[in-house]
């Protein structure tokens, strides 16, 4: 009767599927990051947009940016409003563009990119 001692067989096969696995796990982490990150800034340009429509001012509307996005950097994040305030009538179209520079939480991953990663959102509305 032959025996072998297959003990170490089961940790060999967890270190080598280890590393996969956690790259897995920390990616679904950081893509759940940037999706509550885009979804912060699209929710804010539409009410920047909806508060320019209804006649506010530029600041107003930046300020509602920063209120809605409060989990975003205001550093990293630049906000485009085109036509500038004081040149608008009524029916004139205004778009509100956001670019946050989005930093990786993880180095393995941040290491998988070798340029910044950027989100981009723009919402166009009718000033009324």
């Amino acid at each position: 009767m032959n025996i072998k001692n297959n003990s170490g067989q089961s940790m060999v096969e967890f270190a080598l599927v280890l590393p996969i696995l956690l790259l897995l796990v920390m990616g679904i982490i950081e893509f759940s990051f940037i999706f509550a990150n885009y979804l912060a800034m699209s929710n804010a340009s539409r009410e920047a947009a909806r508060a320019i429509s209804l006649g506010n001012t530029d600041t107003v509307a930046e300020q509602r940016i920063y209120d809605v996005a409060s989990i975003l950097e205001k550093s990293r994040l630049s906000i485009d409003i085109d036509p500038v305030g004081g040149t608008r009538t009524q029916g004139d179209m205004v778009t509100v563009s956001l670019v946050y520079e989005y930093n990786f939480l993880t180095p393995i991953i941040d290491g998988l990119f070798s340029q910044e990663f950027k989100l981009q959102t723009s919402v166009t509305m009718r000033v009324e």
